[in-house]
């Protein structure tokens, strides 16, 4: 599913926190990078600096990434991963997108509210664009809120998967797969999460509810005991599928608002990544770009994978 990965990068120290995930996912998945920097056309003379960057980034990635290949035992008799600078010109978030298309890139990874002299490097910007166009996944990294150490050593890891019932929700499980079976990874467990939102009182009954014998109070203790029973009962048939490929699972149903509930799930769990739909449908509907995104992003600390589901026609 990954091959090969693009990391942006604008030049700044807040933007590289991406290097603690990009060796961890190039050495583990054993996927190719690249390091993108987009320098602007009026500054042609300080791209031979721009290019010296991002050399030595890549030189860095790659060290990194085979340092930890050769921790956990992959023996290969040349490189690790191939990890290369590019920099090219044009306004980022364009050529970002392009570059993805034209290279069969499967995976963005980019730093979201990194802090550059522009500050270009915020969801408003760069990152909300990149994540609003593209047609592959896109793991956005806190800049301000990301970890010293790598995952791999952090007591637990925890991946975070929203359900909603749906089949553009669950278009998350391979992705989900994919990353628990990351190699000397030990301590992850995949988590999946569905919110039972407490039915809304209406303002009068309508036909619908015509054929109600209980009073409304009575109603709506059933309908939460019906939603929950449900939600559990769904969640249950999905663990199974990771349990079929001895993926460590669990499953928890939480009431309340969805996105509320998620945040403070989130921030209870903070050696955790959120790996979700950015189009769910249903009990989700409010869980869309421009909603979930920001939301979540503004309030979690936590990395945060988007993959956008292919829409049946």
């Amino acid at each position: 599913m990954y091959h090969r990965m693009l990391v942006p990068l604008d030049g700044s120290e807040l933007a590289e926190v991406v290097f603690l995930y990009a060796k961890e996912l190039a050495g583990r998945l054993d996927i190719d990078v690249t390091l993108l920097h987009v320098a602007s056309p009026s500054g042609k003379n300080l791209n031979p600096m721009q290019q010296a960057y991002i050399t030595r980034a890549a030189e860095t990635v790659k060290r990194l990434a085979w340092e930890i290949q050769q921790e956990i035992g992959i023996s290969q008799a040349a490189e690790a991963v191939k990890v290369k600078g590019v920099l090219v010109e044009g306004y980022p978030p364009e050529e970002i997108l392009k570059y993805a298309e034209a290279n069969d890139i499967d995976l963005i990874l980019m730093a979201a509210r990194g802090h550059s002299g522009l500050k270009r490097w915020t969801i408003g910007s760069v990152a909300s664009k990149v994540l609003s166009a593209s047609k592959i996944p896109v793991w956005l990294v806190r800049a301000d809120h990301t970890p010293d150490e790598p995952y791999d050593t952090w007591p637990g890891l925890s991946l975070l998967v929203p359900l909603d019932g749906s089949e553009l929700a669950e278009s998350v499980i391979p992705h989900v797969e994919r990353l628990a079976k990351q190699k000397a990874v030990d301590n992850l467990e995949v988590v999946l999460i569905r919110v039972s939102e407490t039915p809304t009182i209406p303002s009068y009954y309508g036909p619908e509810l015509s054929g109600v014998t209980l009073n409304w109070g009575e109603f709506m203790q059933q309908e939460e005991v019906r939603r929950k029973k449900a939600a559990i009962d769904y969640l249950e048939k999905i663990e199974r599928q990771f349990k079929e490929k001895n993926i460590r699972v669990r499953s928890e149903v939480i009431e309340g608002k969805a996105t509320d509930e998620l945040i403070n799930y989130a921030n209870k769990n903070p050696h955790s990544m959120i790996i979700i739909a950015s189009h769910g449908r249903s009990g989700f509907s409010r869980l869309v770009y421009g909603s979930v995104a920001a939301t979540l992003l503004n309030n979690v600390t936590c990395p945060i994978l988007m993959v956008k589901p292919k829409n049946k026609e």
